[in-house]
């Protein structure tokens, strides 16, 4: 906006020149001391002021014309410059100020008694809105360039006709007053600003100004109310007035106006500016469109160096590396083209003196000038190289405990040695290291409990688990590859056998020109025990371990420490536990009277201890068979103790030839006594009493009884709580058998019941336990109908059959223990048995003797004559005095030769050693002496008696009856 100045002529008054001076000062001190303006445009009118020395504001010069003379080219032409164009448009381009400068220095240079330059040149300037920077007479008015005080400061001008009412009225003042010139014209500026108790002053001083008298001052104002009653703003305003005359020789005057609040706030701004600017704790950089420094404060000095001056028309290629430099300058010209800020960029660099690489977070954004136009950047830059240190600290923290954490989680999933030694390396390469080995003591692996040489570290390890992340290949110039499985030892000056000895972690040097630049050697301690060594390795080019890292090391090493103890303790109580599950069950390949035995025992995986299955083949007199499968509820040890004490047990009672109910009732007391200090009767009396079961003292086992007998081929089977049996017969699908299952052995109370069964002969009968039909991933039922599915030929060999069966079910699950056991039926011949019935008289014992002397005739048997006639004469006679009812005799020929008494009384032969001056007691022990064994057992009708003898093969001989009967005297 363009100033209007007054319209008028020269004062003839001697001071109106002073005062015109005096009014040009006040223009140059409006331009400098406010040091922000609109920019300038050409000014119109044809004011013809001189300017004066009057100091902005200075108090109000009085016709004596005591302004001081001025120089010649002093600023004061600047200023009448300024002050004829203070009303100018925003966004004008011109020169710079130091052109107008020049241009009001040759303004200057006149002649006295001419009229001055600015007069001559406000006497030729153009209408307002024409272009700017036209010649006008000898002077070239210019606008403002972009970031003149023009942007920042408010500056209006209106000028005051002869009869003290506005007649001109800029653009400014409309902007600045608020009021349109439309309105403000002819309106008198004292009733209109002026509050009412300021008017009669504000008279007294427009008089004093028309009467020739110029004024500057700070006055405070009110807009007049618009139209609709709202009142105007209160304002401040510097004002300076200069006299002049209009061309009839009237006076006037022009007045200049500036906003003293926005002065106000500028010179706040400027001071917090200035301050945050050089009380800065972060170092603070201007930088031109050039991408030069312009400004440094001293906290950016004082870590670059110099002084602040000494920084400036540098680039950041001046204080950062090349690539770093290239970066940010790329990214300063992004901020400058684009307007978008930048925060929280990462440079790093080195300060002068140092080598230590910092970092700082700098913050970037675009300056404009008071017109919008941009004019460089702002760079705010704070040290965070403590910052980051303290952030890879925490991160390296965090990392450590989430690989921990990972280690908890991983390490010692399994019960075996090598997978847990793996599970180590899996977790630590490539999070902590690039190669990892994992050494165990052979001793200790072997089961010694405390290896040779473990003093000195020089005891010989095993290679157990090794991994890499770079390649499986040695490193070049490391130490001598070591396979997996290999037993090997460290030289005793070694760091690896001084971590061995002393327990403690060892930096193990790295060789020239190999690509590993740093080892730990941690030893593996569980329980104060070195179990074995771990080596962690880094390769150039990775950091080198720390002290942090050498702490991490050393907990994982000792986790999985633990974890390889653990499983070497139970690697040993499971061997052990397994070899004594194998001595209790049957050696070699079963045989008995009547059938084809075939067997298999698979114990669970190492994961798993082993369970208390077992399976037994017992031989009975009268070519009779027991098989027994059962399982005692647990595992480990304890479950195989229990199953050996129940395994003799069984053996036990049925040597006693019990029926098959019997027997397991038997077995359900001594099942409960196993888990109570007082053995049966202790725990018969602790039942009735009512307390807390100890469940873990409480031993639990199923279990499957079965007498088959070769003569008649019926098995009687007695079962309690175990899975069926399985029967086979020819030209038939499998069956499982309806055998009452009875209660586990160990709960007490229940009966067992008894089911007799005719097998055919050819039939197949299977006993197993439940870890061949079922497993987790397997029900029981389904497994059930897969093993019955799988016994679809009988007629195979026995021994492929196992193996079929094997092969087929889901038996490699290792989940649990596995026993099968089957038979085929196979029963004795009819030319095998000789079977007699004796009345009760006294020549029944010479027709036994006959009965077996022609039996064994035809049997081919003639060296077994007189024995067996002996023997059968001394049991049929002891039936006839001590028995009752009617005498059976039968001879049963197989493997061995039986022969049986039967009579129908209930009182068991006892066998005693007679006096030498006894008559008689001595037929049972002749019955002793004579056969390879003897007995008697109770039948539903009565009892029998027996006895053995060895088939004469030729491999064990026979005892002669007459050295029997002398070694009784």
């Amino acid at each position: 906006m363009s100033e209007i100045p007054a319209k008028a002529t020269e004062s003839e008054d001697p001071s109106d020149g002073a005062r015109a001076e005096a009014a040009g000062g006040f223009a140059v001190a409006g331009a400098t001391g406010g040091a922000m303006s609109d920019a300038m445009t050409e000014p119109r009118g044809d004011a013809r002021t001189e300017p004066t020395n009057t100091p902005w504001g200075g108090a109000p010069s009085g016709p004596s014309g005591d302004a001081r003379p001025r120089a010649a080219g002093t600023s004061t032409d600047t200023g009448t410059g300024a002050g004829a164009g203070t009303d100018s448009g925003t966004g004008a381009d011109t020169g710079t100020g130091t052109d107008l400068g020049a241009d009001m220095d040759q303004a200057t240079a006149v002649p006295p008694g001419e009229p001055h330059a600015a007069s001559r040149a406000a006497s030729h300037v153009e209408p307002y809105g024409e272009p700017p920077g036209e010649p006008l007479g000898d002077t070239m008015w210019q606008s403002s360039p972009p970031g003149s005080i023009y942007d920042y400061i408010k500056v209006a001008s209106f000028s005051i006709g002869a009869d003290g009412l506005v007649d001109q009225w800029s653009l400014r003042a409309e902007q600045l007053f608020g009021i349109s010139a439309e309105r403000a014209l002819g309106m008198d500026p004292i009733e209109a600003f002026f509050e009412p108790d300021q008017r009669e002053r504000g008279q007294r001083k427009m008089a004093e100004i028309l009467d020739g008298r110029e004024w500057t001052g700070v006055v405070p104002f009110r807009v007049p109310a618009t139209g609709d009653g709202e009142p105007g703003e209160e304002g401040l305003a510097e004002v300076y007035v200069m006299p002049t005359t209009t061309e009839d020789g009237e006076r006037a005057a022009v007045c200049i106006v500036v906003d003293v609040r926005t002065l106000r706030s500028i010179e706040t701004d400027l001071a917090a500016s200035q301050a945050i600017f050089g009380q800065s704790p972060f170092g603070f950089l201007l930088i031109d469109t050039d991408l030069r420094v312009r400004r440094a404060n001293k906290q950016f000095a004082s870590v670059f160096g110099g002084n602040v001056e000494s920084h400036r028309g540098r680039t950041v290629h001046d204080y950062l590396p090349r690539s770093e430099a290239e970066r940010v300058a790329a990214t300063l010209r992004r901020v400058l083209e684009t307007g978008d800020s930048i925060t929280d960029m990462h440079v790093t660099g080195f300060i002068p003196g140092s080598d230590e690489r910092r970092h700082w977070s700098v913050n970037l954004y675009r300056v404009h000038s008071g017109s919008g136009r941009p004019i460089g950047i702002a760079w705010l830059g704070t040290d965070i190289t403590s910052r980051r240190a303290a952030a890879r600290e925490a991160a390296a923290a965090r990392r450590n405990l989430a690989l921990l954490n990972e280690a908890g989680a991983r390490i010692g999933n399994s019960l075996d040695l090598e997978t847990t030694a793996r599970e180590l390396l899996d977790v630590v390469v490539p999070g902590f290291c690039d190669l990892a080995t994992v050494d165990l003591y052979q001793g200790l692996l072997a089961g010694d409990e405390t290896p040779r040489a473990l003093a000195d570290g020089s005891a010989e390890l095993r290679r157990v688990a090794f991994a890499s992340a770079v390649s499986d290949a040695p490193f070049i110039g490391g130490p001598a590859p070591v396979a997996v499985g290999a037993v090997h030892h460290y030289a005793f000056n070694s760091p690896c056998a001084d971590a061995l000895r002393t327990a403690r972690p060892q930096q193990v040097p790295a060789e020239d020109g190999g690509l590993i630049q740093s080892t730990l050697a941690v030893p593996m301690v569980a329980h104060d025990t070195v179990v074995g060594l771990a080596q962690f390795s880094r390769t150039k080019g990775s950091e080198p371990f720390g002290d942090r890292d050498r702490a991490l090391a050393v907990e994982l090493a000792a986790r999985a420490a633990v974890c390889i103890d653990n499983a070497r303790l139970y690697r040993r109580e499971h061997e052990r536990a397994l070899i004594l599950q194998r001595s209790l069950l049957p050696p070699g390949d079963p045989e008995a009277s009547g059938l084809d035995i075939a067997c298999r025992y698979l114990p669970g995986n190492a994961a798993t201890e082993v369970g208390g299955d077992w399976f037994d083949v017992i031989e009975l007199p009268g070519h009779r068979t027991a098989l027994v499968v059962g399982d005692v509820m647990g595992r480990g040890l304890r479950a195989a103790v229990a199953m050996g004490e129940l395994r003799t047990a069984v053996r036990t009672l049925a040597l006693l030839d019990l029926e098959p109910a019997e027997v397991l009732s038997a077995l359900d007391e001594i099942a409960r006594g196993l888990g109570t200090p007082g053995g049966v009767q202790q725990a018969t009396r602790a039942a009735r009493q009512p307390r807390d079961a100890d469940l873990s003292e409480v031993y639990l086992a199923t279990c499957v009884y079965a007498v088959y007998d070769s003569v008649t081929r019926r098995c009687t089977f007695a079962n309690a709580g175990h899975l069926p049996p399985v029967l086979v017969e020819p030209g038939e699908s499998a069956l499982m058998l309806d055998v009452p299952p009875g209660m586990p052995l160990g709960v007490g109370g229940e009966p067992f019941e008894e089911v007799e069964v005719e097998l055919p002969e050819g039939a197949l009968l299977a006993l197993y336990t439940d870890g061949l039909v079922e497993s987790r991933d397997h029900p029981l039922d389904e497994g059930l109908q897969a093993f019955v599915g799988a016994l679809t030929d009988p007629s195979r060999p026995l021994e492929d059959v196992c193996d079929h069966v094997l092969n087929t079910l889901d038996t490699h699950h290792g989940e649990d223990d596995i026993a099968l056991l089957m038979a085929r039926v196979q029963g004795l011949p009819a030319d095998s048995v000789g079977d007699w019935t004796l009345p009760r008289e006294p020549r029944s014992v010479g027709r036994a003797r006959e009965y077996a002397r022609t039996q064994l005739t035809a049997w081919d048997l003639e060296p077994l004559v007189d024995t067996t006639e002996l023997l059968v004469s001394e049991l049929v006679t002891n039936a006839l005095r001590y028995g009752e009812g009617e005498i059976r005799l039968r001879l049963l020929l197989d493997r061995t030769l039986v022969c049986e008494v039967w009579d129908a009384g209930l009182v068991q032969p006892r066998r005693r050693r007679a006096r030498d001056t006894d008559e008689g007691g001595r037929g049972l022990q002749l019955v002793g002496l004579l056969s390879a064994a003897w007995g008697s057992r109770r039948t539903p009708a009565g009892k029998t008696v027996w006895f053995e003898l060895p088939l004469p093969d030729g491999g064990t001989p026979l005892t002669d009856p007459a050295e029997a009967l002398l070694s009784l005297f």
